[in-house]
């Protein structure tokens, strides 16, 4: 698959990978990514192999749950000195599971900017309470207060992001977080300069519960659009559940109007194989009815095998 472009996408997101198992499905191999003018770390990474357990990806593979590695060095992360290079700091990998087969691994590397704020957070149900996540790990870049609270919270079910996705098993998204009374931390994001957010399950392992975080600040989000796409009640076509847009306030009325059928574009792709994807305008997957951005990362949602919603980030 094609390496997109990802200069349009001015976040604290730096690089987007997916890496799927090989043809024996013993080891995961560069399926696409989005890099930028990050042309040396994509040729350090597209020849790269994983075995299980072996790397980020590897390791959110055999761990069955996203994983966050804020330092590279001295790490088990593989491509070290290339990432130094390119100036990443971080790296979080979230496995794609259809019950206990892996479908892939979606990985975000990052690096520290002063100019870009923002948070990705792993949330896990805490083994002495049935009904209240904590913070397992994080990246939160600059944000040092933020972070000292986050971890300190213990999140009930249904309450904050993390909460409404765990108790859904959905994505949540909302748009001016530090407003939400559903959002606990709502007087610490509008310090943070946190505007908008998403909860993602992301694996629903019998007794262990995992909820992704991504929250951002209006000059730097984490898209130009976020959509969270659902089926419709008969099962027959996804429908737009929530957008999130950086430009456009009328993205209801857009997507009121679009359906997508099972395997066709894109988001229909994903549907039908269960894959996340990245897909471009100039290639023939693209959905050219749903905008005209450079490019797209789709991620499923499954639980018990079936689809839930997609998550789609447009660049």
């Amino acid at each position: 698959m094609p390496q997109l472009s990802l200069k349009a996408m001015k976040t604290f997101i730096k690089v987007t990978e997916i890496w799927v198992p090989d043809k024996e499905r013993t080891q995961l191999e560069f399926g696409s990514g989005l890099y930028g003018g990050l042309i040396d770390f994509k040729a350090a990474s597209e020849q790269q192999l994983f075995a299980y357990n072996e790397g980020l990806p590897g390791k959110a593979w055999a761990a069955g749950h996203p994983i966050v590695l804020t330092k590279f060095e001295h790490s088990y992360f593989k491509r070290t000195a290339a990432a130094k290079k390119a100036g990443l700091t971080c790296g979080i990998a979230i496995p794609v599971f259809s019950g206990d087969f892996l479908m892939a691994v979606v990985v975000f590397l990052c690096g520290d900017d002063e100019d870009h704020a923002g948070a990705i957070e792993v949330w896990r149900n805490n083994p002495l309470s049935e009904n209240s996540l904590n913070v397992m790990d994080g990246y939160y870049g600059t944000l040092q207060h933020f972070e000292a609270i986050s971890r300190q919270i213990s999140m009930p079910k249904g309450q904050g992001l993390a909460g409404l996705a765990w108790e859904t098993g959905l994505p949540v998204l909302v748009n001016d977080i530090s407003k939400a009374d559903t959002f606990i931390r709502a007087s610490d994001a509008q310090q943070a300069g946190i505007s908008m957010g998403i909860g993602i399950p992301v694996s629903d392992n019998p007794g262990h519960s995992y909820v992704m975080t991504f929250l951002s600040a209006k000059a730097t989000p984490l898209a130009k659009r976020i959509q969270i796409w659902i089926p419709d009640q008969h099962g027959k076509q996804l429908i737009c559940q929530q957008g999130y847009s950086k430009n456009s306030n009328d993205l209801a009325e857009i997507f009121e109007t679009i359906s997508v059928n099972k395997g066709v574009g894109a988001l229909g792709r994903v549907w039908l194989t269960g894959m996340p994807v990245i897909t471009g305008n100039h290639e023939p997957d693209y959905n050219p009815e749903l905008d005209n951005l450079s490019s797209m990362l789709a991620i499923p949602v499954i639980k018990n095998g079936r689809l839930k919603a997609i998550v789609s980030f447009l660049f």
